[in-house]
């Protein structure tokens, strides 16, 4: 056979390889041929272990060191491949060897180049300089990939700016430049001017729609999130389920039960049920609407069931007061050898106290790190603080608080004075405002809710002049609160 002919063999064989192994023999026989050092034949074998999923990207570098003279092609692909890999840094060391070797880069030594400083300091600014410097302005892939790292950054003057050069130097902006300027006011929070651009966007891809309509779902704007949806769909763009776990979120947090629904069947005649990650949001979207049976429906339906879907479903049944049910799921999942994390004990934390089990829920509390490996955070010190404040056992929950060996915050302390204004107790009420006023002196709910415990126990004094103090003090009243009294 001639040595055309073995190449041919050989490059038909690379495109179809699945494994090192295999890649190896390939790569032994090419040797065995002479033909190892074939650009052809190379480049299929050394595409194979530097970018596949089964390939072995140290091999691919002692491939690449037993080149004599690596063109572009070869030095792009490495690149590339540690680009996608732990070592994105790596790239740039790679394009600086070419640079040194007088190896000219091209549109794709950039593409690959940019998206690997993405992950690395300093983020894009001396990698823009180089793509001018080198004359690839005017590519429209190498600007389309520039636009996205300055907004996968927030960087919105910069991703305009160079969305203007490309305007500019007159080329044709297409769907993926105007997406990559609304990701950058979407991440920067910016949406009232995002909206305008999507609005003004000559054409809308299903990436574009998702991501306006997922920046208002974690904006929490979910009326605007429904909203666009809908002219989605009237649009004609289909979802994907990038999008429809936008709409579930929102769904879950106007508790709109019906759209919910609606969602859901999407989910299911579209056979996007498998989707562990939309289930999870459908059982907490049902949860939180007080759909508890058609939770239950979703959980037994999962055939694979992650941790999150276990907490999802012990979270509902816990802030619905089935504690039972929550507690019978915990067995369940200790069972089915599923390790708990904190949300898990949170969710038992929560089920105690709806259960009135205090005790029980202080145990879980103070062996949670030894038999669990959870380390107690600030939402634990709140459940077990409210726990205590709700059974009126204020002076522990005080004692825990003070206690505490991270940072508290005002919602913590601010569950105590909740407590406090329902037993009616001065003392407490006192020391508890004193500590949030000096973590939120600004806030004049914390006066006004002393204030209620001061009337309740008939000190009107005392009341009076923590009205005085509030006035005095320039601070605001939440609102909600009122100086008058029922």
């Amino acid at each position: 056979m001639g040595s055309a002919n073995v190449a041919s063999t050989l490059v038909y064989m690379a495109e179809r390889c699945t494994s090192m192994r295999y890649l190896k023999l390939i790569h032994a026989h090419a040797y065995r041929t002479c033909l190892h050092q074939h650009t052809v034949v190379l480049g299929k074998l050394f595409r194979f272990v530097a970018v596949s999923p089964f390939g072995d990207l140290s091999y691919a570098h002692n491939m690449f060191d037993q080149m004599p003279h690596p063109s572009t092609f070869f030095y792009n692909i490495l690149i590339r491949a540690h680009s996608h890999s732990t070592t994105p840094s790596f790239s740039t060391l790679f394009f600086n060897r070419m640079r040194q070797n007088g190896v000219a880069p091209d549109e794709f030594s950039f593409t690959f180049l940019l998206k690997s400083r993405s992950f690395t300091t300093p983020f894009v600014y001396d990698t823009h300089g180089a793509v001018f410097k080198f004359g690839f302005s005017r590519h429209l892939h190498v600007q389309n990939t520039l636009i996205h790292l300055y907004a996968v950054g927030g960087v919105t003057l910069s991703a305009g700016r160079v969305f203007e050069d490309a305007l500019k130097v007159g080329l044709d902006v297409d769907v993926v430049s105007w997406s990559g300027l609304l990701v950058a006011h979407v991440r920067a929070g910016e949406l009232d001017v995002a909206r305008k651009i999507f609005d003004e966007m000559p054409l809308r891809d299903v990436v574009s729609w998702t991501t306006m309509l997922s920046g208002y779902s974690q904006a929490k704007r979910p009326r605007e999130a429904l909203a666009l949806f809908q002219e989605m769909r009237f649009a004609g763009v289909w979802p994907d389920e990038v999008t429809v776990l936008s709409v579930i979120t929102a769904c879950a947090e106007l508790g709109d039960g019906e759209m919910g629904r609606m969602v859901h069947r999407f989910v299911d005649e579209n056979g996007f049920g498998w989707m562990v990650a939309l289930c999870n949001a459908l059982i907490d979207m049902y949860g939180k609407c007080g759909c508890l049976e058609e939770a239950w429906c979703v959980f037994h339906r999962m055939k694979r069931k992650s941790l999150i879907t276990w907490n999802a479903m012990m979270m509902v049944c816990a802030n619905h007061g089935n504690a039972d049910d929550a507690f019978r799921l915990f067995e369940w999942m200790i069972d089915s050898r599923v390790v708990p994390d904190g949300v898990t004990v949170l969710a038992l934390l929560v089920a105690y106290a709806h259960k009135g089990l205090i005790d029980e829920g202080i145990r879980l509390f103070e062996s949670m790190q030894r038999d669990y490996g959870v380390e107690p955070r600030i939402e634990h010190y709140g459940a077990v603080v409210d726990m205590l404040g709700r059974s009126g056992r204020l002076q522990e929950a005080h004692d825990l608080l003070t206690s505490m060996p991270i940072p508290s915050n005002d919602v913590i302390w601010g569950a105590l004075l909740g407590a406090c204004r329902i037993y009616g107790d001065v003392d407490m009420g006192e020391k508890v405002i004193k500590k949030l006023l000096e973590l939120k002196p600004n806030e004049g709910g914390y006066y006004i809710l002393l204030r209620d415990i001061y009337v309740a126990a008939g000190r009107t004094v005392e009341a009076n002049e923590m009205r005085q103090a509030m006035l005095a003090s320039g601070a605001r009243k939440t609102p909600g609160y009122s100086w008058v009294e029922a």
